[in-house]
């Protein structure tokens, strides 16, 4: 009976029809004008959904690579940096620092637990020598979105780097206001594209540092991407992914259009819908209470019920794509991601496919229980956005008179 395959994990998030369409656009010359205007668009475009005025470098490669690229451009051999350790991709990075050689020192945050600003700035205090603090935006492994504005206020003294891979888009970020260095994210997720693209918004703090790192680097060199961004034809230093960068175009058009704060408040409110759909199920959140927690909603699994067998059922019997935990937690967690294109009529979907793949391992659930939340906030914002049931328009008899 099941016909239709349906994404509801991080990432890579479902495109909408007109980045799909972008796709079917014949490949250009990218060191053309008219590509380059197009570029320019897309840069453009980033700076808002980084709030930033400052350069965003874009990369052909996974978020990862960007990734790799601010640890290659902004340090050097023995150097020492604070890394906070809130999950999977924290973790991600405790490991590249290390594998550059930097002396790493580890924040450690309980997964499921938003970082604390104070016990980041006491590890800053005690430490001298620390020169930069990174952190994860949106822990895509728990469904934590750290408080980036409390994160800059407690790392002034250090250069911030934030790795915002899936809340680039769907969370507030404000990089100047907010005295982050450098912003890291990627397409696939909140903003809707493809993978391939990913991009770091750097600081003229960063473009300092940089200047005066000695990491070996080619294909990632800041200054190498920089000037080709101020070549007479804006472009990159190497073929860049042309066909996601049309789809990038065509994503960031519509989230333009929507308008960044209406976008946030969407996220957020589908992170409300998530959490109490799953507590409608009778599961323990992993992903706290917080209005900013909007991009991938995390649960434990039942006793006796592995994440992985569930999440096949689920697949199975409608088609509805869930992932599972990372790391330890792997086979103990299930994970709805409703970040980018998503509405809470696909949280209803992947609620109810949860429920299905419940039902046919045999564990006992009560039909709509994961559903019924969900459908009573989307009446009480229609309720809220109708107004008072008292009109002031006259009535008939009002009328008549």
């Amino acid at each position: 009976m099941i016909y239709k395959d349906r994404l509801a994990i991080p990432g890579p998030t479902p495109l909408p029809p007109a980045v799909i369409a972008a796709a079917t656009h014949p490949m250009v010359d990218e060191r053309t004008e008219d590509f380059a205007r197009i570029f320019t668009r897309i840069i453009d475009g980033l700076r808002q959904v980084l709030g930033t005025a400052g350069d965003v470098l874009i990369f052909s490669s996974s978020t990862t690579g960007a990734f790799e690229s601010a640890v290659q451009n902004l340090f050097s051999p023995g150097e020492k940096v604070l890394v906070v350790d809130s999950g999977a991709f924290g973790r991600r990075w405790v490991d590249m620092c290390r594998a550059y050689g930097l002396e790493t020192v580890v924040l450690d945050v309980p997964w499921g637990c938003e970082p604390d600003p104070a016990a980041v700035e006491a590890c800053l205090a005690a430490d001298s020598n620390i020169v930069a603090a990174i952190v994860v935006h949106c822990e895509t492994s728990t469904g934590v979105v750290t408080d980036l504005e409390a994160f800059g206020r407690a790392t002034r003294s250090v250069l911030t780097i934030v790795d915002s891979a899936s809340g680039a888009g769907g969370c507030d970020i404000q990089a100047d206001a907010w005295g982050l260095d450098v912003v890291v994210g990627g397409t696939q997720k909140a903003l809707m594209a493809p993978p391939g693209v990913s991009f770091a918004s750097v600081s003229e703090r960063a473009w300092r540092r940089h200047a005066k790192a000695r990491h070996l680097r080619y294909y990632f060199d800041w200054t190498i991407t920089r000037d080709s961004l101020n070549h007479s034809i804006p472009r990159t230093p190497w073929t860049p992914a042309v066909g996601v960068l049309l789809q990038l175009s065509a994503a960031l058009d519509q989230v333009l259009a929507e308008g960044m704060e209406r976008r946030h408040r969407r996220h957020s409110e589908l992170g409300r819908m998530a959490r109490a759909g799953l507590r409608g199920l009778g599961l323990r959140l992993l992903t706290p209470e917080a209005a900013r927690n909007g991009i991938v909603t995390a649960a434990f699994t039942p006793p006796g019920i592995g994440a992985q067998l569930l999440v096949d059922a689920v697949v199975e019997h409608t088609g509805v794509q869930l992932t599972t935990g990372n790391g330890e937690l792997a086979d103990q967690v299930v994970r709805i991601g409703h970040c980018g294109h998503a509405d809470p009529l696909d949280l209803v979907t992947a609620l109810a496919a949860l429920e299905t793949g419940f039902a046919a391992l045999g564990a006992p659930v009560l039909p709509g229980s994961g559903v019924t939340p969900v459908v009573k906030l989307m009446a009480e914002q229609v309720d809220a956005a109708a107004g008072p049931l008292t009109s002031t328009s006259p009535t008939p008899e009002e009328s008549a008179a």
